[in-house]
């Protein structure tokens, strides 16, 4: 009931364990806004008003409308209210007030709802979505333009997502957005026996996930969660400041060759007091090794101070080119990876590391790429296309090993 009283804002968001009612709750609120056209008076002349429940799948988009379906045909007072029932080319009510309520997928990058436009819309599990961010911001919102529309984003906990992200920016944004958690137990219709049961055996990070619809690392995270959330900057004066070149301020950049299908990424931290705040991230799908020396070059003229650059594999002839820098070479072996990435977490943990999100736009797929989500998914078994973590991580490591060389720079022979 707390749900329905209070998710009438713009956006809500509503985060909860397995079988708290979800889907029952949200059909609840379909069938309200269905019947009684919710919106402003001013968009209501033109006798369309549209609704979708959309998910990754259509067949998980379909257990709240299938939800919907069992609540009109079961009620003996509104089953008059359906005009039409479709199941194909997608699950589709017609109501005889004019409302439709649609089922669809979000696969594709939400190419499936782009061209309409809608009244309500309702994602369900919206935490296991791997495109959220781009369906959201750049499909959904856009759809509900039209006639200032709705949004449900309704999910179980997926570890530290976008999600996760989405619940703190709306949390800040009271006026116009609402924001609800929920623990399975709250649902008296299920077994709290079986419950009980499953919160033995269970961990307590699946238990604080599953049942208590908490956010917790999904487990393996090179850099923990909270440890990013302390890192984050949420202003701009200390970075532009350490720009500056204060006294007692120093640079250091670490380079992460691209490979194959990865990106070259150049970091640069202003170190000051111990603690380093990246100032300067340059991300390039590039594999001109002439172009890529040279944006080495203008950031390490515009940050002169200590280059620690991949020296892998080719990387060593990228070294050669840039002498006059002093380069340090880093070779990626599993032993010196290990020690790198343990470092960078060590920096995460003692606080002594800071960034902002640093959004770019990611030409090979048209979405946007971002450092904190790179750094979220980040996994010890899983790491292979993470360079701007790796660039960080050999930015802040002549800091855990600042006398000499780190690993003897390798000249190719050519």
């Amino acid at each position: 009931m707390k749900w329905l009283k209070g998710s009438a804002c713009s956006e809500n968001l509503l985060v909860t364990g397995n079988r708290w009612g979800k889907s029952y709750a949200e059909a609840i609120k379909i069938i309200h806004h269905a019947v009684f056209r919710i919106r402003d008076l001013k968009y209501d002349s033109g006798g369309k008003y549209h609704i979708v429940t959309a998910s990754i799948t259509l067949d998980q988009a379909k257990i709240i409308f299938n939800t919907v379906k069992r609540i009109l045909y079961n009620s003996c007072r509104i089953d008059g209210l359906v005009k039409s029932d479709t199941a194909t080319p997608y699950p589709r009510l017609m109501l005889g007030n004019g409302a439709v309520i649609e089922a669809r997928s979000t696969q594709r990058r939400g190419e499936y709802i782009l061209g309409n436009d809608y009244d309500y819309f309702i994602f369900d599990e919206v935490a296991f979505e791997p495109e959220a961010e781009y369906v959201v911001n750049e499909v959904v919102k856009m759809r509900l333009a039209d006639r200032m529309g709705r949004l449900d984003l309704v999910s179980t906990p997926n570890g530290r997502n976008w999600f996760y992200r989405k619940m703190l920016e709306l949390k800040d944004r009271p006026g116009d957005a609402y924001v609800q958690s929920g623990d399975s137990r709250e649902n008296k219709f299920i077994s709290h026996e079986y419950l009980d049961l499953q919160m033995q055996y269970l961990s307590d990070k699946r238990v604080a996930q599953n049942i208590m619809g908490q956010f917790v690392d999904s487990g393996g995270e090179i850099i923990p969660g909270k440890d990013i959330d302390a890192a984050l900057l949420k202003a701009d004066h200390s970075i532009n400041d350490l720009r500056e070149k204060k006294r007692g301020v120093r640079f250091i950049s670490g380079w992460d060759l691209a490979r194959k299908k990865t990106a070259t990424v150049g970091i640069t931290v202003a170190i000051k007091d111990g603690d380093a705040t990246v100032i300067a991230l340059t991300r390039m799908k590039q594999w001109d090794w002439n172009i890529i020396t040279e944006k080495i070059r203008v950031q390490q003229r515009r940050y002169p101070g200590q280059l620690v650059i991949d020296a892998t594999g080719l990387g060593d002839v990228i070294v050669s080119q840039l002498q006059n820098f002093n380069p340090t070479s880093f070779v990626f072996t599993p032993k010196s990876k290990a020690e790198l990435l343990t470092n960078l977490e060590l920096f995460h943990s003692l606080r002594r590391i800071k960034y902002h999100r640093w959004e770019l736009n990611d030409d090979n797929n048209g979405g946007v790429w971002s450092l904190e989500d790179e750094l979220r998914a980040a996994r010890w078994d899983d790491n292979n296309a993470c360079d701007s973590v790796m660039a960080m991580a050999l930015a802040v490591w002549p800091l855990y090993k600042p006398d000499g060389p780190i690993i003897k720079p390798r000249m190719a022979t050519i």
